[in-house]
This record gives structure tokens, C-alpha cells and sequence, in this order.
């Protein structure tokens, strides 16, 4: 298995139950292609972005370090392509 890095930008104003049910989400997603979550955290709070991202100024950064096989990174990636929750996403391997 190959170790992953993702940052999430999520949608600011998310309540707090709708962000544990996405974080359980993305979580979740890791888990069911075979990966294993090793640390999971919010990053920053409402941050300000450089440039608008679906007419948001601000966003919430969420950071996840896990273990998935390689063949496994696409699906995931496209999983959370689909969640509209999800403005941004990035995922690079650490060595």
C-alpha cells in the first residue's frame, strides 16, 4: 500500500453535524477501496481564499493522511469529485 496526503476545501458554512457526517464520509470512502485512514484533522477554519471557488470566498481545510493500494487513488479521487460539499480536493503521495 502506498501512503496518500488529501486536503479537502470544504463549503464554509456547513453546520457542524453536516461536517462530522462529511469527514465520516470521506473517511469512509478511504475505507471501502481498500485504504486505511493513519490521521484525519481540520486544517484551518474558514479560511479566505486566493480566488472565489463556486462564488465561496472562504473555506474549510481538512487534511487526511491514509494508506490505499494505487489502483484504488482514481476511483476515490472521482468519489469525491461527485460531493458537491467538497469544493477543492488534492491527494499526492508521500515517500
Amino acid at each position: 500500500m502506498n501512503k496518500y496526503e488529501a486536503m479537502f476545501i470544504i463549503k464554509p458554512d456547513l453546520g457542524e453535524e453536516d461536517k462530522k457526517a462529511l469527514f465520516n464520509q470521506i473517511s469512509d470512502v478511504i475505507v471501502k477501496n481498500e485504504g486505511q485512514v493513519t490521521n484525519a484533522s481540520i486544517w484551518s477554519e474558514r479560511k479566505k481564499l486566493f480566488f472565489p471557488l463556486k462564488r465561496y470566498k472562504e473555506g474549510t481545510y481538512y487534511l487526511v493522511n491514509f494508506n490505499a493500494p494505487g489502483a484504488a487513488l482514481s476511483k476515490i479521487s472521482n468519489i469525491y469529485k461527485m460531493n458537491e460539499s467538497i469544493l477543492r480536493n488534492l491527494i499526492v503521495a508521500l515517500e
